[in-house]
């Protein structure tokens, strides 16, 4: 009975057939819209080209419609049980390897980078079969500063986590969270183990400042000796060292079966993690189909209504769960757990058996430093030259996201992933806190994402023949985030300069045909809150993330566009770019109030500006000639649609009026900004005008 029990089961989200329903009439009434558009075409020279430009914007925001619903049509949801994988496999479990990647000791702060070691450290899950590595692409002593602090506290922290079972394992979060926990221990432990914690948080941070590590450091440990005034963070020896239990037999470089990998600023917010996902690899029924195990992202420091739309709940909730119930959901490169096989280039065969007692460490048989020394072989750049790694075997190499063709490729080796979203998120990390972040963020997914459609991963191609048709539409839900910015441009430009000069791009309000417009605007968009709010996302944060919907379709994903451009005329090359994870106290005070964040004079805020300004302009403009000529004598009907749009345009765009008009604050839009926006605007309306 009991090997008859699943270790995992699967749900399907309720409300389908509604939602069908729904996508059917939303797609009638595009399939009218687009009718509409073929056969009203004005006669040359009144409006003709704007008008095919609009059928030509309303093409591409059907098709994409289309692609998103491949993820909506049957989303699943999991659900573990570890208490079942306990009774089966009591302490009989694999051994883990877990990967923390970062960076930049300035971007990405060693303070934080040990706090999520920690947390990944403090796993309930047996110490002899975890194994942490952290990797650090910069080879900063800071960070390895960093870290050999951590090994110190680490001594306390441990044993103070499991004694008292305490959740969340990240110090820093714990502390942030916690007003003393009587309830667990002793306020004088409590208050012992946090006094360490801020005197450790103290020394790094104060290293980091000033570039360097105390002088009297150096000798305490032979690792600091790697560093000489030659390294560079582009140019360094390959250098490992053993932190933690280096004089025990156990520790050695692991092999294990499963490998984790998270990013430096994503903590454990779950201390069942590591056996939740195996719940899904031991699955006796599933778990040999399963690749890897996929858990979302998320950020613990969103304001109350997500001013700069980062929460990514939607996705979490719907379309990884639709991907899910398609094959599985893509790799997002970190918060991963994978088979050590997969990533070595195994293809799936439906006999194939893990051996799940691999990596189980024997007794050292050399030194630690022997041990080191040839670790350092393995970490050197030159060790892959040659071979198929970044190609067939590990991560692909040569795109800003590698980890999704990563993914792609397992998927189409035939291996199947699971997504888990626990109501507990499993991991919780640092979202941005600027607008400039987030908009930073986003071009370089979408310049990545768009860089896979355009190459030969292209998952239409890649995947043909080997992943479901909807399977590979999920993937270009992202994959296609960046060519929007070219429609929603046109949409948000021409209709308003059309407006100005008089120029009816839609039906008239008492014609029938503006039905079909209407409904699809009202109803796709009542869908969408229904979305943001069963998600998580508040009224307040669903209506911001319209606005940053906007911002970032005329920002990110038209740089994104432009760099992939490039690239393919032979002028630049795609560049990863570190997301910084540090504000500073004014911002952080601003971004608390919700109080949108510009202060630099950068190129994203004058197209922003220009677009905003041009929208008031031709709405101010529309409603003048309203009042001059009168509402009966003008042909408001036909032009109503366009005011509408306009205004619509201008109402969420408050918060940069505010910033380049009314607010005093550092954070404000830059005078140069809105002076050049203005000009920009002025140039836009000259064909109206005349």
């Amino acid at each position: 009975m009991e090997r008859s029990r699943r270790l995992f089961e699967t749900e399907t989200h309720g409300g389908r057939a509604a939602y069908r329903l729904h996508a059917v009439t939303v797609a009638a009434g595009i399939l009218l819209v687009l009718y509409y558009r073929a056969t009203h075409v004005p006669a040359a020279g009144e409006g003709r080209a704007a008008w095919l430009g609009m059928l030509a914007a309303e093409l591409w925001y059907a098709a994409y419609w289309v692609v998103t619903q491949s993820v909506r049509w049957s989303p699943v949801r999991r659900r573990p049980f570890i208490d079942r994988l306990a009774a089966r496999h009591g302490e009989r479990l694999p051994c883990v390897d877990i990967f923390v990647c970062t960076a930049d000791p300035y971007s990405e702060p060693p303070s934080l980078v040990v706090s999520t070691i920690l947390s990944l450290m403090a796993y309930n899950y047996p110490p002899e079969k975890l194994s942490v590595y952290l990797s650090d692409d910069g080879g900063s002593i800071l960070t390895f500063y960093g870290m050999w602090e951590a090994s110190l506290f680490a001594k306390h922290w441990l044993p103070f986590c499991k004694r008292y079972n305490i959740e969340p394992r990240s110090p820093a979060a714990y502390f942030s969270e916690s007003d003393g926990h009587q309830e667990l221990c002793t306020p004088k432990e409590w208050s012992l183990i946090k006094d360490m914690f801020d005197e450790m948080t103290e020394r790094i941070d104060t290293a980091v400042m000033s570039g360097k590590i105390p002088e009297e450091i150096n000798a305490k440990h032979k690792g600091f000796y790697e560093w000489n005034q030659e390294i560079t963070s582009k140019n360094h020896q390959p250098i490992v060292q053993i932190l933690i239990d280096g004089k025990d037999q156990n520790a050695v470089i692991s092999n294990s079966p499963i490998i984790m990998n998270v990013d430096c600023d994503m903590y454990s917010n779950n201390n069942d993690a590591v056996r939740d996902a195996l719940c899904f690899f031991l699955d006796e029924e599933m778990g040999h189909k399963i690749g890897f195990v996929q858990y979302p992202q998320n950020y613990n420091n969103l304001s109350k209504n997500d001013i700069y739309g980062n929460s990514l709940h939607v996705i979490n909730e719907v379309e990884m769960g639709g991907m899910d119930s398609l094959g599985g959901p893509l790799y997002i490169g970190t918060g991963c757990f994978h088979r050590r096989e997969i990533l070595c280039g195994r293809k799936f065969t439906k006999d194939y058996q893990e051996d799940w007692n691999a990596g189980i460490k024997d007794k050292l048989q050399e030194s630690i430093d022997e041990t080191e020394e040839k670790a350092k072989s393995l970490a050197a750049c030159t060790y892959e030259h040659g071979t198929q790694w970044g190609d067939e075997i590990g991560v692909k190499y040569g795109c800003a996201v590698e980890d999704v063709i990563t993914g792609l490729a397992i998927h189409c080796r035939g291996w199947e992933s699971v997504y888990n979203n626990p109501k507990k998120p499993a991991f919780m990390g640092v979202g941005p806190t600027t607008l400039a972040q987030t908009i930073l963020q986003h071009k370089r997914w979408s310049e990545g994402n768009l860089s896979i459609f355009l190459s030969k991963y292209n998952v239409f191609l890649f995947g043909h023949g080997k992943t479901k048709l909807r399977h590979q539409m999920g993937y270009h839900i992202y994959g296609l985030w960046a060519p929007n910015s070219l429609a929603t441009l046109y949409y948000v430009i021409i209709p308003s300069l059309a407006l100005l000069k008089g120029t009816p791009l839609f039906p008239e309000i008492t014609s029938p045909w503006i039905a079909p417009f209407v409904y699809v605007f009202c109803v796709k968009n009542m869908y969408s809150l229904y979305e943001a709010l069963s998600s998580g996302d508040t009224l307040k944060g669903w209506w911001n993330g319209q606005r940053m919907w906007l911002v970032k379709r005329i920002t990110s994903y038209l740089f994104g566009v432009l760099d992939n451009l490039r690239k393919l005329l032979g002028l630049s090359k795609m560049n990863f770019v570190v997301s910084p994870k540090v504000s500073d106290e004014d911002e952080s005070k601003r971004y608390e109030q919700e109080i949108m964040e510009f202060g630099s004079s950068d190129p994203e805020y004058v197209i922003i500006g220009t677009i905003t300004l041009l929208n008031l302009v031709c709405l101010l403009g529309g409603l003048s000639k309203v009042m001059k000529v009168g509402w009966n004598n003008i042909h408001l009907d036909a032009l109503f649609p366009q005011l509408i749009l306009c205004g619509m345009v201008v109402i969420t765009s408050i918060p940069f009026y505010e910033a380049m008009f009314l607010r005093k604050d550092k954070g404000r839009i830059p005078f140069p900004v809105t002076l050049a926006s203005i000009g920009f605007v002025m140039l836009a309306l000259l064909p109206a005008i005349v």
